[in-house]
């Protein structure tokens, strides 16, 4: 195998396994903050709503340093801004690990949640850095990484925090993302001599406001009420923003986010599957999580604890790893463009699978384990195909915007999943009837059933259009070339003249 350039054979070894730690790191990292609550609250003397701010804060800034970072990291200070990233994820790990009281925990949190907008950074990294080959599988085992970080960070951070207490937990972050700093600042390679493009900042701030306020909605939807004055009102002020950001990016020269590049039916269907796929996956572990801990004396529910909750998840973070070395099968048997529905049609097993057998701890544990496989399969192949779609400086941008679809598909997933559940909240009561996960359950069955028929139909259409488009243009092309050729010639255009005779 050829060496790229700027790598000795050495580094360029390392390079994977270091990418990949850090992906998982920051996975596990954006996820400490769900298990532990309760704890939270009970430490800090807090709310369970203030508390939850532990989780939501992560997301919101994660959301808005996602796409920064991948603009940035397209231009020639990747490495730099990856290390930078890297550091601020540290040092908030350390902010929130100190006892310092409830609003230092959160800054912490709000530092750690730049963390999230990484691992696109890495799969440029590794698109730049490694020959073809191993570039694509590479690129398919960082995304699959973010997805089993998830399904590692609950069990892990709950089993600290019950053993340790909560500042354990946030130490275990700071140790982790420390040693990925350190190992990132060995190996990662400069970016070469790539064209730097000024930073969009107008949309920048459109796009962050845009994405704050609909995050806001979806994470405290259920306490500020859904039907609630504010909730709609920080709602559409959101969407005016974000329709104000779209048009703004589409006249710009240096957009923060190409969005051309949806005219792409390959990076059309990524992207859609990629928001409304997050939906279907944050949809099933929040009924999962919620259904494992329900007492059973509500005639349902498994009564396990937090811990047990977490290790339930084991088999989706597996399963997932698994699916990875299934993809490039799978690939090689149909295409790329198949694995998605294929993955759809997993997913929507495992859906079902909660539907009928939910009432065992082991029909939870097959759950996962479906789910894992199903969303390992059809998140390997996204970037593969956005990266392989657009141009090499805009890999970096491209895969943010992946990436923060996904955020607002898991926000989107966690929320359906809390209002549906609320709705079958009788009043005067804490826990929902069995009947609400039922019908969040065919709900999650309707959103994989649709996330297929997008990865099928989508292409498709996207491809009719565009032949259409081509068609148009080649004849506009042969009309100018008969004009041409009738004005040199110094005769009429029989085209012209039928034209003008109809």
């Amino acid at each position: 195998m050829e060496t790229p350039a700027g790598l000795s054979t050495r580094r360029e070894r390392a390079l994977v396994p270091v990418l990949v730690f850090l992906s998982a790191v920051v996975a596990v990292i954006s996820s400490l903050g769900a298990p532990m609550i309760p704890t939270i609250a009970t430490v800090d003397h807090v709310s369970l709503a203030e508390a939850q701010w532990s989780l939501t804060i992560t997301m919101l800034v994660g959301a808005v340093a996602t796409p920064v970072l991948g603009r940035l990291g397209d231009g020639p200070d990747r490495r730099t801004v990856t290390l930078v990233a890297a550091a601020v994820v540290v040092l908030g790990s350390v902010l929130a690990a100190l006892p310092l009281g409830f609003w230092w925990l959160i800054a912490g949190r709000a530092f750690q949640g730049v963390g999230v907008g990484l691992t696109p950074l890495a799969i440029a990294t590794a698109r730049d850095a490694l020959p073809a080959a191993a570039s694509r599988s590479a690129v398919a085992l960082l995304s699959i990484t973010t997805v089993a970080g998830v399904g590692l960070g609950y069990p892990i951070t709950g089993l600290i925090a019950q053993s340790f207490g909560i500042h354990a937990g946030f130490w275990f972050g700071a140790l982790i993302s420390g040693l990925a700093l350190v190992l990132a600042a060995l190996v990662l390679p400069g970016a070469g001599n790539r064209e730097r493009r000024p930073l969009d900042v107008l949309g920048t701030v459109l796009l962050s406001l845009a994405l704050v306020g609909l995050l806001l909605v979806l994470s405290e939807g259920e306490s500020w009420g859904w039907t609630g004055g504010r909730l709609w009102t920080v709602a559409a002020l959101s969407l005016l923003l974000l329709t104000g950001w779209i048009r703004h990016e589409l006249r710009t020269a240096h957009p923060l986010i190409d969005l051309r590049s949806l005219k792409n039916p390959v990076v059309l269907t990524a992207d859609v599957a990629g928001l409304v796929a997050g939906v279907g996956m944050y949809l099933l572990i929040s009924l999962v999580i919620r259904y494992v801990q329900t007492p059973t004396s509500t005639g349902y529910g498994l009564g396990a604890s937090v811990v047990v909750a977490g290790l339930v998840l084991l088999p989706f973070s597996a399963a997932s790893l698994l699916s990875s070395k299934l993809v490039p099968l799978l690939t090689r048997r149909t295409s790329s463009a198949l694995v998605l529905p294929i993955g759809c049609a997993v997913s929507l097993g495992s859906v079902l699978f909660f539907l009928f057998a939910r009432d065992h701890l082991w029909g939870q544990l097959v759950v996962m384990g479906i789910a894992g496989l199903g969303v390992g399969c059809t998140f390997a192949v996204m970037p593969g195909l956005i990266v392989a779609a657009v141009p090499a400086n805009e890999v970096g941008s491209a895969v943010s915007f992946n990436q923060l679809l996904r955020t607002i598909g898991y926000s989107t997933g966690s929320a359906l999943c809390g209002a549906v559940l609320q709705a079958h909240t009788e009043p005067g009561r804490l826990l929902p009837s069995d009947s609400g996960y039922r019908d969040a359950a065919l709900i999650g069955c309707a959103v994989w059933v649709v996330v297929g028929l997008t990865t099928i139909v989508l292409p498709r259409l996207s491809a009719a259009v565009a032949a259409r488009e081509g068609a148009r243009v080649d004849e506009e092309l042969m009309v100018e070339e008969s004009i041409a050729d009738g004005v040199a010639g110094g005769s009429e255009v029989p085209v012209l003249r039928a034209g003008a005779d109809r």
